[in-house]
């Protein structure tokens, strides 16, 4: 345990982030493809206006929206996973698709020795990555 009371490091594994909402050039396109990686995490998507949002169940942690400017920066986004194979779920849903995938599903021991993550770049450049700071096989 850390001293914070968790099974994982300091600073890992608690909700930090509440939601990000990013700005796409197309969110019929964008939609289609969040829908399926962001599956395998739970999150399923509710349309509200022109912009949609992605639940958990209780909460939308997750945003997108239409672009407003044509020049938006690449953000980087970490969606936590309750386990491994959630990470490799997320993996196999983005290869499904086609998505670009920056690193593929492993251990980054320079974060953490217990860091399993994947990240793959979305629609729109962004680089998004699932997660788990728990020890696994």
């Amino acid at each position: 345990m850390s001293e914070i009371g968790s099974p994982n490091p300091p600073g890992y594994g608690e909700p930090v982030i509440d939601h990000v909402s990013l700005q796409v050039a197309d969110v019929a396109a964008s939609r289609a493809f969040y829908e399926v990686v962001l599956g395998p995490l739970g999150m399923r998507p509710v349309d509200v206006g022109a912009a949609v949002g992605f639940a958990d169940g209780t909460r939308f942690p997750f945003w997108i929206s239409p672009a407003e400017r044509p020049d938006d920066r690449e953000l980087h986004i970490a969606f936590e996973a309750a386990e491994r194979g959630v990470v490799d779920a997320f993996h196999r849903a983005a290869v499904s698709i086609g998505a670009e995938i920056l690193h593929e599903p492993g251990v980054f021991p320079e974060y953490h020795p217990n860091y399993y993550g994947c990240f793959v770049r979305d629609l729109d450049g962004h680089n998004l990555e699932a997660v788990c700071h728990r020890p696994g096989a």
